[in-house]
């Protein structure tokens, strides 16, 4: 495993836009070292014949049926609009 240096925790807080101390960057690095090793130790563990799972009950997710409609209100979301042209939104042009 690679390890985290200071100039590396350094860029990272940068691009979240933290500031840090010197003292921060130190154990900021030594927090992030921890977390991959973490990391790297699930990677190692064998997960052959295990299925993937989105919650720990088992459950079957509601589906519909996957058709396409026009939303059959086309008319009351329009009128809603200040200008509204054959069921379609009129706005000013922005771009020229």
């Amino acid at each position: 495993m690679q390890e985290v240096d200071e100039a590396t925790v350094r860029r990272i807080a940068r691009l979240a836009r933290l500031e840090i101390t010197d003292a921060d960057a130190g154990s900021l690095k030594s927090e992030l070292n921890a977390i991959l090793k973490w990391v790297e130790q699930l990677s190692a563990v064998d997960t052959k014949g295990v299925e993937a799972m989105t919650r720990v009950v088992s459950m079957r997710m509601k589906q519909r049926d996957d058709v396409v409609t026009d939303g059959e209100m086309a008319a009351d979301i329009v009128k809603n609009a200040p200008m509204a042209e054959d069921n379609f939104f009129v706005v000013p042009k922005v771009v020229e």
